[in-house]
């Protein structure tokens, strides 16, 4: 199973993934560095890609060697799944002889054993549920929570930190970052800062931020009140999540684990379509604006008051 390069897009694919276990697949996956870091309580084998296209080949190669000696139908079916839609993906499947089912694009099909249309209009997650359809043959309902699972050590990693920093239950957790645009726009609000110096003090909470690698200084130059945890991992950054009261987020990764872990989620949206790419859970409250897509401070402030129940 090869996994996507965002953690948005892996958490948004963690339902299929648990569905095609509970079915009875053995997985192993192939992601970036962090995805086993994010995926550790769930219990699957997590490898970490290689930095080129022969070290990839490579590593598919062996996992099929091993999976040959342990099913000895392994070859004679479909065997992988590729959730990205880089051409690069499927030609490493094909040439480490692998018989992958993936979505048609960019000229790729011919490479893939099965290639099935993307669906158009419909959320990441049905996207992606929608290959899980594919190779399983039969339709599911759609899940109403994702359920991300954190394992032991990155719990007790979690309490450690809240421990050394003083961070009080109760805490609320903003994430003010996010990567990449929304059809060329910006997705970050552009008053999150005033929102965390002059609204957040008012509910008397610990307030912590978990910047990303790159992120730490301008954690520090815009939110110098919030409790700043650096280097945190991903699953530690989920176990913070799942302790806090409330998490306040851009359009981006952490917010999708805040509701992945069960969290309320305040998300914050300025350009990004819902319909497509909204967080996914009972408890995510979408937040937008009718002028120019963002809502306001009194606006955001007014949904945390709802949330936390002051």
């Amino acid at each position: 199973m090869r996994l996507r390069n965002w953690v948005g897009d892996v958490t948004l694919g963690l339902p299929t993934l648990q569905r095609l276990a509970d079915a009875g697949y053995s997985l192993q996956l192939l992601g970036k560095g962090w995805a086993g870091d994010l995926l550790a309580g769930q219990g699957w084998p997590v490898h970490t890609l290689a930095g080129s296209l022969r070290g990839r080949v490579l590593q598919l190669r062996e996992l099929r060697a091993q999976a040959r000696l342990q099913d000895s139908g392994f070859d004679a079916r479909l065997n992988a799944l590729c959730f990205p839609y880089s051409f690069s993906s499927a030609l490493e499947f094909r040439l480490a002889g692998l018989r992958a089912l993936g979505h048609a694009y960019e000229g790729r099909s011919p490479l893939l054993k099965r290639a099935v249309q993307r669906p158009q209009g419909m959320h990441e997650l049905q996207v992606y549920w929608h290959l899980g359809s594919s190779l399983l043959g039969a339709d599911a309902p759609l899940p109403t929570s994702i359920g991300l699972r954190t394992a032991p050590q990155h719990h007790a990693q979690a309490a450690q930190l809240r421990a050394e920093h003083g961070i009080a239950p109760g805490y609320i957790v903003v994430c003010p970052f996010a990567g990449g645009t929304w059809s060329g726009q910006d997705k970050t609000w552009p008053t999150f800062a005033e929102f965390v110096a002059q609204a957040l003090p008012a509910f008397g909470r610990s307030v912590v931020i978990v910047p990303g690698p790159g992120e730490e200084a301008l954690a520090r130059e815009q939110f110098p009140s919030a409790q700043l945890l650096a280097g945190v991992g991903l699953g530690t950054y989920a176990a913070l999540l799942a302790e806090a009261a409330l998490m306040v987020s851009n359009d981006t990764g952490p917010g999708h684990m805040a509701a992945a872990v069960g969290t309320p989620l305040l998300s914050v949206l300025g350009p990004s379509d819902p319909a497509l790419w909204r967080a996914w859970g009972s408890n995510v409250q979408l937040l937008q604006g009718a002028a120019d897509g963002w809502p306001t401070v009194n606006d955001v402030a007014a949904a945390t008051r709802s949330s936390l129940n002051v």
